[in-house]
């Protein structure tokens, strides 16, 4: 007989597209929406590592770019007190 191996499951799944979820909208928050896609970031991350995800390092460098989103937030608002990136 033969075996069929199993499928991964499908919370480990999830956890996977959640990894990757948090470093593209770590990466983007850098640039854009600082406020919104920061904490979006560190949420997913966290999730995906508690879900035991196969891409850790995905996962560690989404919650640190969401940590960094919310530090450029509070540089930028201490710079000039907006919110919002502008160039001169």
């Amino acid at each position: 007989m033969t075996t069929l191996t199993s499928p991964k499951p499908a919370a480990r799944l999830d956890a996977d597209g959640m990894a990757v979820a948090s470093f593209v909208l770590g990466l983007v928050g850098t640039l854009v929406l600082n406020l919104v896609l920061g904490p979006c970031a560190l949420v997913l991350g966290a999730l995906a590592l508690t879900r035991g995800t196969t891409r850790r390092g995905r996962a560690a460098l989404g919650l640190a770019l969401g940590a960094a989103d919310l530090l450029l937030l509070a540089a930028l608002t201490a710079a000039d007190g907006t919110l919002s990136w502008h160039l001169g």
